[in-house]
């Protein structure tokens, strides 16, 4: 039967009706015709067919669905009854609602992060070529390695590679010159991700050769912001650095990269380099039938070919592999996610057993009503439908309020994030309520309903017949079995109360410690801006020195700029790193003496960041290229090579075999400064070498062009900011034009490099007191409904002689046995899961005893007040009240 059909049973009821009256009135007909009066030939014709009301139900169930029927019966039936308690099915909706909420918005994020394919043509297919070794596996590539991985022809059938768009591009030519994020490719690029075109072409392979000529293709967004979606720019040149670059093609706007580009220019690799940098990544997509796995195995041959044609370059635990492009795209955000769905789960379990619970004290008032329909021939199977129905009423109208509510809760949530969540897309564009989210919606909402509908129905369907009917409705009890699953339902609930906020105060406790941490240096008042320095004028470093001198200069006349400096990078946000050998002293079997950070600055560097020289001197402004070569080290890398040494007495060696490009001779270590935290607050001082800018190799400057910014940092003895304007233009007219970008304070570098930090503790702070509120108010509903059911019995305790107080810390020790079993429950359950917490922590451990000590005694103190207010209403009952209490 059609569910068309099903619905217009009233119609059709008709119909049928109408057609046994017609064949009833023949047969009355034939009866007269054969001598009988009207009379008895009607009566002999109902006889005949018997009682039409019963046969239209004979055949309606022939042709019905029988259970589609019953379950629109108990549908209807569900809405009036729920109806009649419009406070009860208002509480039960919106506290659903909200948990079903939670975790459609954070589903909306993880489906768009982890669940969507990429959006390149068959993405499964695309792989990100990585460093494998005893630490791990990740991405970066040098010249060599990627000559050697395109020529894996049998497992890859193409191979690009393309940087992160680090050093930026100046747009110039015209009044209003702007830093632009250009990504360098190779020629595969655009065939590898499948990248469309709106006009043009993409590069030749003549022009991804060296001196292969300028050209740039540009992306959609570049094209209509600057210049008006021009359908003729393909074929003009544009000012890029001051010099002219001819436009050969536009990229479709539904091209989208994790790194934002505006436009693309070829990389131009010499093939025969044996440059050891590593300043680029490598994707390639993999032949049809080859898997990671047979690509791992290819490419073991390729790294004992690449370790016999470049000694020392690869140690003998190094390899190569492939990993899924979108697990690296993803990274550990994946983590970060998976523990948040865990939390809300959490917290829509904690929804569902207090609602299970109020179901069960409906259950009870409902007890002679179920009683009379069960008398009345209603199986125990009949009555249990009908309950759960009630249940996924409740349920499926608190999932139409939770897409609603996850709707606005994703903004939030992706609002308060720490900007660094994966395929999002701008402001979270990208992630929407899909028919994905809608199913899981739906999935969540049903098996919500049955959750916390079925044991209590299960339980209220244990009808004693005879008590039932003679009890009234106000004494009508299930019994001993439905008060225990009131019980364990309270003590389920301050089991996972307590799970999420031991999470919570973990994370607490770790921002605490973040927020505690010496960086190394002073953060406040500095102001920092990056400049690309990516055209021919500064290809040598000279050019680079006499920007910083001319620009250092400059920025000393601004009222208010009390010290400036430059660098190739910023404290906090990383840097580079090179092995390095210690002149005269033994490697060993080791390739290299070690390995350390690689940061250029100018002379003014420690004193803009007030970051103390502990041994030696500074730089000064004579440390340049007519100079010897000197070098200043940090206190982590002395007290690590240099334990019972004075490391002002060594020369280092910095890029040995790391090939051509790095080759210099040997520098002097002329200090040691104090450690200053190049990668987070939450990673330890890493061995560092700090170079003169003035002083670096040529090739090593114009490498630094292409694959970073220069970085101006001015201090200055008040707030910052109102001189953003007069420093960029002091800085532009130094340059000679250039614009700069990424205008910050170093404070808010700062807070930047915590907001991970505070997004999980911020989220599961909320999630943690959301549920410890929902466990309250399960005892305080628990311990309240407790109370009233025995006020008969509390007033003849006290009218036989109890004390007020005896009554009163009765109902208290009852309510808090339940919340200690939760809490000993709880307390085993976040000992195993605090675990997975284990990478969000920072000098706090997960089997922290502060935090599980402040849980407890948190977690006792809301249980305590719970069950105060029912034990001090117990204690006002009257002994005549509560005797005549029905």
């Amino acid at each position: 039967m059609s569910f068309q059909r099903f619905m217009q049973r009233n119609k059709k009821d008709a119909l049928l009706a109408d057609e046994i009256e017609a064949h009833i009135a023949h047969e009355v007909d034939a009866n007269i015709a054969r001598g009988l009066s009207p009379q008895e030939a009607r009566r002999q014709a109902r006889l005949k067919f018997g009682n039409p009301r019963v046969m239209r139900e004979r055949v309606w169930e022939y042709r019905a669905v029988p259970w589609l029927e019953d379950a629109w019966r108990d549908f209807r039936f569900a809405l009036r009854s729920l109806a009649k308690a419009p406070s009860f099915t208002a509480i039960a909706v919106l506290v659903i609602a909200v948990g079903i909420g939670a975790n459609t918005a954070v589903f909306s994020v993880i489906n768009t992060v982890l669940l969507k394919p990429l959006t390149y043509p068959d993405p499964h297919s695309l792989v990100m070529l990585t460093n494998t070794g005893p630490q791990g596996s990740s991405p970066g590539a040098n010249v060599p390695k990627f000559n050697i991985w395109r020529q894996q022809t049998r497992v890859f059938q193409a191979v690009a590679g393309y940087d992160q768009a680090g050093a930026g591009l100046n747009l110039t030519g015209g009044n209003d010159p702007e830093q632009l994020q250009g990504v360098h490719v190779t020629g595969d690029y655009f065939r590898l991700f499948g990248a469309p075109l709106v006009a043009g072409r993409t590069f030749t392979a003549a022009e991804d050769s060296p001196n292969g000529g300028r050209v740039a293709v540009l992306s959609y967004g570049l094209w209509k912001r600057r210049f008006g979606g021009n359908p003729d720019i393909v074929g003009t040149n544009i000012q890029l650095n001051g010099q002219p670059y001819l436009v050969v093609g536009v990229i479709g706007h539904e091209f989208v990269t994790e790194t934002a580009a505006d436009l693309w220019l070829p990389y131009q690799f010499d093939l025969n380099s044996r440059d050891q940098a590593h300043y680029f990544r490598v994707a390639a997509r993999l032949n049809a039938g080859v898997t990671a796995q047979m690509a791992n195995t290819e490419l073991k041959l390729a790294a004992d070919q690449y370790r016999s044609t470049y000694p020392g370059a690869l140690g003998p635990q190094g390899g190569f592999g492939v990993t899924p492009l979108q697990e690296i795209v993803v990274g550990d955000t994946r983590l970060s996610l998976l523990v948040l769905l865990g939390a809300v789960t959490f917290v829509l379990l904690i929804a569902c057993a207090n609602v299970a619970n109020l179901l069960l004290i409906r259950a009870t008032a409902r007890q002679r009503e179920l009683a009379t329909r069960s008398a009345l021939g209603a199986g125990r199977g009949h009555i249990i439908r009908q309950l759960v129905t009630e249940s996924l009423t409740i349920s499926l109208t608190g999932g139409f309020l939770g897409l609603i509510i996850g709707f606005i809760g994703v903004r939030l949530l992706l609002a308060i994030s720490p900007g660094d969540i994966p395929r999002v897309g701008p402001d979270g564009s990208a992630v929407s309520l899909d028919m994905h989210v809608l199913l899981f919606t739906l999935a969540v909402s049903i098996l919500t309903g049955i959750f916390f509908g079925l044991f209590p129905a299960i339980s209220s369907s244990r009808i004693n017949l005879a008590s039932a009917l003679k009890e009234s409705s106000s004494q009508a009890s299930v019994g001993f079995r439905t008060g225990k699953v009131r019980s364990l339902l309270v003590i389920s609930e301050v089991a996972m109360a307590l799970v999420l906020v031991v999470g919570a105060v973990l994370l607490i406790r770790t921002f605490m410690k973040l927020q505690a941490v010496d960086p190394g240096f002073d953060t406040h008042n500095v102001l920092t801006m990056a400049m690309s320095l990516s055209g021919e004028r500064f290809q040598k470093t000279l050019g680079v020195a006499q920007i910083i001198r001319d620009g250092t200069e400059r920025l000393h006349n601004i009222p208010g700029v009390s010290n400036a400096a430059a660098a190739c990078c910023l404290p906090l946000e990383g840097g580079f790193g090179l092995p390095f050998d210690i002149v005269g002293r033994p490697k060993g079997n080791d390739p290299n003496t070690g390995g350390a950070g690689y940061l250029s600055v100018s002379w003014s560097y420690f004193d803009v960041f007030k970051v103390p020289i502990l041994r030696g001197r500074n730089f000064t402004e004579h440390d340049d290229g007519s100079g010897p070569g000197v070098v200043i080290i940090n206190e982590a890398m002395a007290k690590k090579y240099w334990p019972n040494r004075d490391p002002l007495n060594d020369r280092l060696l910095i890029g040995p075999n790391m090939g051509p490009v790095f080759v210099e001779p040997a520098r002097q270590i002329v200090g040691v400064a104090g450690n200053m935290r190049g990668n987070g607050l939450n990673r330890d001082p890493f061995p560092t070498m700090y170079i003169p800018i003035a002083q670096m190799p040529d090739k090593v400057t114009k490498l630094n062009s292409r694959i970073a910014p220069l970085w101006w940092i001015v201090r200055s003895p008040q707030e910052p900011h109102p001189l953003a304007k007069p420093i960029s233009i002091a800085l532009r007219e130094a340059s000679g034009g250039l614009p700069v970008a990424h205008i910050r304070s170093m404070d808010e570098i700062v807070v930047v490099s915590t907001a991970r930090q505070r997004f999980n503790m911020l989220l599961l702070a909320i999630f943690g007191a959301s549920a410890l509120l929902v466990a309250a108010i399960g005892i305080y509903g628990l311990m309240g409904y407790s109370v009233q059911q025995r006020t008969q019995e509390l007033g003849i305790r006290m009218a036989l002689g109890a004390q007020s107080s005896t009554i009163r810390n009765m109902v208290i020790r009852q309510g808090m046995i339940l919340a200690a079993i939760g809490v000993v429950i709880g307390v085993a359950g976040a000992l195993w899961l605090t675990h997975f917490l284990a990478s969000f922590l920072f000098g706090v451990k997960p089997l922290d005893p502060t935090a599980f000590v402040a849980t407890l005694l948190l977690l006792s103190a809301v249980a305590f007040v719970a069950v105060w207010f029912p034990a001090r209403r117990a204690t006002r009952v009257s002994p005549m009240t509560a005797l005549r209490f029905e």
